[in-house]
């Protein structure tokens, strides 16, 4: 690890979603390439990496399913791997101290669902006094039909999530700005 004040936080890339009736490929290489840009690019900046699996007690998200663990084809070297049961994935799951405990005050964030976990738990670091670098394009998420029956793009709700976090809660930037920011920062 470095003694960079940042952290990469890859939230719920896993093979769990998979199981979902609403995965599609139609975005996912896209994302595939971008999160493990960033990755790769974190590891190489010495970024601490902190990987986190959605757990529930029965289903595709369940430890007994065998499906909580990392999306192929990404490859994540995490610091930790810890685990959540909340969108937030600093509710229960100890991210909140392993952050305190190892100087890190600003979060990159990452992963699956766009609009859900992702966007919660950047907005919950943000309420709790963390600097937040939303990479959006290292971000995946899924259409969306709404109570009035209109369809949401993947595209749309990622628009939407980056127009209400940017300059409230976060942050929006590329897997170049996040990674050239953060090493500008510790240098």
């Amino acid at each position: 690890m470095s003694s960079s004040d940042t952290a990469l936080v890859v939230i719920d890339a896993q093979e769990s979603f998979r199981q979902r009736p609403y995965w599609s490929d139609a975005d996912s290489a896209a994302y595939f390439d971008r999160q493990q840009a960033l990755i790769d690019g974190a590891r190489r900046a010495r970024i601490p990496l902190v990987q986190i699996l959605h757990v529930e007690p029965e289903g595709a998200f369940s430890l007994q399913s065998g499906w909580v663990k990392t999306l192929a084809p990404l490859r994540v070297e995490a610091d930790v791997v810890l685990h959540k049961t909340r969108h937030s994935a600093l509710v229960g799951s100890g991210l909140d101290v392993w952050l305190v405990e190892h100087g890190i005050r600003r979060l990159l964030i990452s992963g699956i669902r766009t609009e859900q976990c992702c966007e919660t738990t950047a907005r919950h670091a943000s309420d709790l006094g963390y600097a937040v670098d939303y990479v959006s394009e290292a971000t995946l998420t899924f259409a969306m039909r709404d109570a009035a029956g209109r369809e949401w793009s993947a595209a749309e709700i990622k628009a939407r999530t980056e127009l209400v976090l940017d300059q409230r809660f976060a942050r929006i930037v590329s897997v170049e700005q996040a990674l050239a920011d953060t090493v500008r920062r510790a240098a």
